[in-house]
């Protein structure tokens, strides 16, 4: 048991994405901002350019739906192509505009779909019938949110189920974004020595009884 809570501490160290961008998930409008950064995090790039790209959007004030729609195709690839975001700049751009306008023809903000979801699996629903908004990016977004909106209840990611299957511990939920750094930072980096949870991962544990 000592051991189990050792490793609820370690994780519970950790911050999560919304923390480490100074977010307060408690502020609607600061949800919002999480959105967007999640949209960021769910494409196939580092989490340091993702978090670069969010926090260029911070800097030229394109927080809210109204403000991205604005700005317009050009001003949101040049935004992007300043955070490193190159790769998916385009197609980025065109989502962001989409989604922005589709939020605000049928729900008004982003607050009013989750009062309107009568579910966990409706409200992720919903959130996927955004184009470019896929089951990574409701994950991301959603798990953070536990606690705060009712029907944020997603299913724990593979990453984060593996990651806690190696430490040994049963309750994901509440561990879920450190377990996806954990996973992502360290177990796929093969950096187990400076892993903040290494000493009780089983499989390097086995691996020195085997040398």
């Amino acid at each position: 048991m000592g051991i189990l809570l050792g490793v609820e501490k370690e994780l519970s160290q950790l911050p999560t994405y919304s923390a480490e961008l100074g977010l307060n998930l408690l502020e609607p409008e600061e949800r919002f901002k999480w959105f967007l950064a999640s949209i960021l995090f769910a494409k196939r790039i580092s989490a340091e350019v993702a978090k670069k790209t969010y926090r260029q959007f911070e800097t030229e004030g394109l927080t809210t739906p109204e403000k991205i729609l604005a700005a317009g195709w050009n001003r949101l690839v040049q935004v992007l192509d300043s955070g490193g975001y190159v790769r998916y700049d385009f197609s980025t751009a065109s989502n962001l505009l989409g989604i922005m306008k589709e939020l605000r023809e049928k729900y008004g903000n982003l607050e009013s779909l989750h009062v309107i979801s009568d579910s966990p699996r409706d409200l992720e629903r919903r959130l996927q019938e955004f184009k470019g908004v896929g089951p990574i990016g409701v994950n991301i977004f959603l798990r953070e949110l536990r606690g705060i909106w009712r029907n944020a209840q997603p299913k724990p990611s593979t990453i984060a189920v593996e990651v806690a299957q190696r430490i040994d511990i049963d309750q994901i939920e509440p561990y879920e974004s450190a377990l996806v750094r954990v996973g992502l930072g360290y177990c796929k980096k093969q950096r187990c020595t400076d892993c903040p949870v290494g000493r009780y991962c089983k499989e390097k544990n086995s691996l020195r009884q085997d040398l």
